[in-house]
């Protein structure tokens, strides 16, 4: 795909969240639009993937750590074709196989049950770890928070791929500033957040997470990294693409009313049009 293409994928995607979280009159959609554009890339140029085959051997795999921003990961995958667009509207209803946070067993696409903070991170290593064992040639990606990042068991697992020089691991941390109960450097900070994946014996890259641009480069610098796993630190804006939602912290865990999905939608619809 072509940068247009993707920004206008991304769109898509976007779409695709607030559709979710609006149906589901539950949901985070300020970090699943905070990282709409790192899913897009990864989903449709980085991964090695097929919709057709969700289980190939080969593919790579991909862990959201921070499960709560499932409504991202659902609206990258229906878009992908793993199952229909028009599914992401049965979003946390009962009897819906689309949970509330990523489940293995229903999902296609989805190769590791998420939610509990600091977990995901840890089986993404356990798999990068596999794949050396085996000699396969499968990559693996995670996607963190920046709040999350504050659990310990993330660097528990840093640590690990540090001292096992695990180059086909990637983490990725969505740097939008913002947790649930405010900013991530009030709260408890986890800065300086490079330096720290440096001390753990990562090669780390510090990124614009909306420029699609830039993330090729992380993303292709990352696969030319040997001997060491890769840090991708992605600075974003939180509620990227709905203005009412930038940078809000109220807008973490919360579902849009009928007025605010249709001013959303209104804003992500021009904006896809003008792509």
């Amino acid at each position: 795909m072509n940068m247009q293409e993707l920004k206008k994928t991304a769109n898509a995607v976007r779409q695709g969240i607030v559709t979710a979280v609006y149906n589901a009159k539950s949901g985070h959609p300020g970090g699943s639009l905070s990282a709409a554009d790192i899913y897009t890339y990864l989903f449709f140029e980085e991964l090695n993937i097929d919709p057709k085959d969700p289980e190939k051997a080969d593919r790579d795999r991909f862990v959201l750590s921070k499960g709560h921003t499932a409504p991202g990961y659902y609206s990258v995958l229906a878009n992908r074709g793993f199952f229909p667009v028009e599914d992401l509207k049965t979003l946390r209803h009962i009897g819906s196989y689309l949970q509330g946070h990523p489940d293995k067993k229903h999902i296609p696409g989805v190769d590791m049950s998420s939610g509990s903070l600091g977990q995901g991170i840890s089986a993404a290593v356990g798999m990068a770890l596999s794949a050396k064992l085996s000699n396969d040639s499968y990559r693996v990606y995670t996607l963190l928070g920046d709040g999350e990042i504050q659990e310990g068991q993330v660097w528990e697992a840093c640590m690990f791929a540090g001292a096992n020089h695990l180059d086909n691991f990637v983490a990725i941390v969505d740097n939008n500033g913002l947790q649930i109960d405010g900013p991530v450097d009030e709260v408890c900070s986890p800065y300086p957040i490079a330096d720290k994946f440096k001390a753990f014996n990562f090669h780390v890259i510090e990124t614009d997470a909306h420029d699609f641009e830039a993330l090729k480069k992380a993303f292709d610098e990352a696969k030319a990294t040997k001997g060491m796993p890769t840090a991708i630190v992605a600075k974003s804006t939180k509620g990227k693409g709905v203005s009412f939602m930038e940078n809000q912290v109220g807008w973490h865990g919360k579902a849009p009313n009928e007025e605010e999905y249709q001013q959303a939608m209104e804003e992500l619809k021009k904006e896809g049009e003008s792509l």
